[in-house]
């Protein structure tokens, strides 16, 4: 009988489970996804289950059958390569654009620029892995543009994603990291350390798909990314909105 009950329970939580939006989200967006995922649910009534890891794990596990309905990336090579091992039911669009900033701790000040990363009182720099994070990849390019990268080399500690770059500065594993500017803009982050735009990044063209196979209510919420709503919530977490209407 009670083995009965615990198979009873397991399916029931997976029927529970298949009734949610499955969104996989890039990490750099995991705080805005977590306002846009309250404003869909409040608007539709409709649940939402949002899975946070870098672009390029997400895109690994969306290619071995990970059952997600929607995938925001933190840039755009990662949905094109989706979209062209056939799993998109939408082309690559643009949701926003996001903007890298250089995270310091308190006695630290990263608004005179990167050469500030030379301070002897800075051991660690936290980057997201450049191969999998494309925020990672931008931070890296922007170091090898400006000379700094062989000598910073050293003090460069990876973590996967931006995730565990927030991690390693909030915990004060690092004195300094690169990570995204809707990190240091959630309410929860206020007060912790100091940051500044990292001149010679480009902001970030930031790419959503619809996946085949996907729930027919995930359209509603690869929609409303795009709605006056959503867009709000993006700028207020220091995202640039797309030009496309």
């Amino acid at each position: 009988m009670r083995h009965w009950l615990i198979l009873f329970l397991v399916a029931l939580t997976g029927a529970a489970q298949a009734q949610k939006i499955r969104v996989a989200v890039a990490a750099n967006a995991q705080f805005v996804m977590e306002k846009l995922k309250a404003g869909f649910e409040k608007k539709t009534g409709l649940d939402v289950e949002v899975i946070v890891n870098s672009s390029g794990k997400l895109t690994t596990q969306i290619q071995n059958g990970a059952p997600f309905d929607v995938f925001l990336s933190a840039d755009m090579k990662y949905p094109a390569a989706v979209d062209k091992a056939g799993l998109a039911a939408t082309k690559p669009k643009v949701y926003a654009y996001g903007l890298l900033v250089l995270w310091t701790r308190s006695d630290i000040d990263p608004a005179k620029g990167l050469a500030v990363l030379s301070d002897q009182r800075i051991h660690k720099i936290a980057v997201a892995n450049p191969r999998m994070a494309p925020y990672g990849a931008t931070a890296i390019a922007v170091l090898a543009q400006q000379k700094r990268l062989e000598a910073l080399q050293p003090k460069i500690v990876y973590g996967e994603s931006i995730a565990q770059v927030n991690q390693y500065l909030i915990s004060g594993a690092v004195e300094a990291g690169f990570t995204a500017k809707s990190v240091v803009l959630e309410p929860s982050m206020q007060g912790k350390g100091r940051w500044a735009d990292v001149k010679g990044a480009e902001p970030m063209a930031q790419g959503v798909v619809l996946l085949k196979g996907a729930r027919t209510d995930a359209r509603q919420f690869y929609d409303y990314l795009f709605s006056p709503e959503a867009r709000a919530i993006f700028q207020r977490y220091g995202y640039q909105k797309p030009v496309h209407p």
